[in-house]
């Protein structure tokens, strides 16, 4: 009988130990690690979209604003994150009527903040391009992707001539406007930078005044000088970025002139132009043509950024193949930019400052 309870004591034991797997103790000398989760990406390339000629970034509250040239329409995006704009959907804001002389070719439009209001400035013409003229809109919405935006019509100085690429400066308290357009009421192909004062968003004062016209060899492929931007240093000082040479050529580059300290933006002779580009194609880094560009500062405003197009083959023109990219630039000793050369498609660049916390 003894025997008998011993074996079943042993059967009940080994059920117990069958039913719970016996398992053997972990070693104390042995660990198992969870990889931990994966953080934000603190890299990006180029380029931010497929396509995106003519781009353009306005910043406001922690948010950037996006536009660039859709031809039929204006659209904006709203991110936190320039380097991760392809997650931000662009939106259609305004759309032109269906006929009428500005209702075709709507072409790089600009977003300004200006007197507590949004205003867009564009390009556009009725189907020939003889009449492209600068038109704009206004919402006094905070957020420009909200609201309603109202045709304010068309701003031009007294001569009314071919005009495209409208961007503002404001300076010493007063406010100005410049564009590139055509000496003559006819003359394709040859483009020059002009000035205007303006009283209003929507309104110029006075005669325009020219800044530029192409001189150099460089500004020479196509005679043409657009797309002025304005950049000022920690020192206030005014640099105006403009593209030159035709966007039809692999050679569409970025000239520079500096408005001296104090200078009057009005005369010409208050404005000096670098005898050589500052921003030039780079086959290497699959940039051909780049320019048409625009700047803005990272979320934490302690870097500099420029954005631009440029194709990623030679001999693509003013296509859609023109893609939105940026890179940070930094300053000379001397307080002039330097923008250094277009990187490489394929290069990881870090994400502006603050975007990854």
């Amino acid at each position: 009988m003894k025997h008998t309870h011993t074996f079943l004591l042993a059967f009940c034991c080994f059920l117990l130990c069958s039913s719970a797997g016996c398992k053997k103790e972990t070693d104390p000398g042995q660990t198992t690690t969870t990889p931990p989760p994966s953080g934000p990406e603190t890299t990006f390339s180029n380029p931010l979209l497929p396509s995106g000629p003519d781009p353009w970034v306005a910043q406001k509250d922690s948010f950037y604003y996006y536009t660039h040239t859709l031809g039929n329409r204006i659209g904006l995006a709203k991110t936190k994150h320039m380097s991760q704009l392809k997650e931000a959907p662009l939106q259609t804001v305004w759309t032109p009527p269906a006929l009428g002389l500005y209702s075709r070719n709507l072409w790089a439009p600009e977003l300004h903040r200006l007197d507590g209001k949004w205003y867009v400035y564009f390009a556009a013409d009725g189907g020939q391009d003889v009449d492209h003229r600068m038109y704009v809109i206004e919402n006094a919405s905070d957020d420009p992707t909200t609201g309603t935006w109202e045709f304010k019509g068309k701003i031009s100085d007294t001569s009314d001539k071919w005009a495209i690429d409208g961007t503002v400066l404001e300076y010493n308290g007063e406010r100005y406007f410049l564009w590139s357009g055509w000496r003559g009421d006819n003359d394709p192909g040859i483009q020059q930078l002009y000035i205007a004062r303006m009283s209003n968003p929507w309104t110029l004062v006075g005669e325009r005044v020219m800044l530029s016209e192409p001189v150099y060899p460089w500004e020479r492929n196509g005679f043409v000088n657009e797309g002025p931007q304005i950049l000022k240093n920690k020192d206030g000082r005014v640099f105006m970025i403009y593209s030159a040479s035709g966007c039809w050529t692999d050679d569409y580059t970025l000239g520079m002139m500096t408005l001296k300290e104090g200078g009057n933006p009005l005369l010409p002779s208050d404005w000096s132009k670098h005898p050589n580009p500052v921003f030039s194609k780079r086959p290497a880094s699959n940039a051909y043509g780049p320019g048409h560009n625009g700047f803005f500062t990272s979320p934490d405003g302690t870097e500099d950024w420029i954005i631009y197009h440029a194709n990623p083959s030679p001999g693509q023109g003013c296509s859609g193949s023109r893609s939105p990219r940026i890179q940070k630039f930094t300053w000379n000793a001397d307080g002039t930019p330097n923008f250094g050369e277009p990187v490489p498609l394929s290069a990881q660049q870090t994400r502006p400052s603050g975007e990854v916390k």
